[in-house]
């Protein structure tokens, strides 16, 4: 039996360049799907707020989630094969705040 997942869209923009290059701005698009409701991820991560900030709690719980799923549907892959042991006690660490 396949596991429900949610769907998710998301539009990702460059909106301005670092070094001042006027060439049109990039975009993209993706579909992804996660076995967690990413939006209460983000909100409990911006609740807790380990850095003080709220744009890079943000960023750092939708960065987490998209890393983890893969790293979570690839789990045999041996490019996380170091990190097998450490990512489960970071998981720990982030839910006891």
């Amino acid at each position: 039996m396949e596991k429900r997942n949610n769907k998710y869209h998301l539009t990702l923009e460059l909106k301005h360049y670092a070094n001042g290059e006027t060439e049109p701005a990039k975009s993209m698009e993706i579909d992804f799907s996660n076995h967690d409701e990413v939006f209460a991820i983000i909100e409990r991560i911006r609740e807790k707020d380990p850095f003080k900030d709220q744009e890079q709690a943000t960023e750092f719980a939708l960065g987490l989630k998209l890393f983890s799923e893969v790293m979570i549907k690839n789990r045999n892959n041996p490019l996380f094969e170091e990190l097998k042991e450490a990512f489960p006690l970071f998981m720990k660490r982030l839910k006891s705040l």
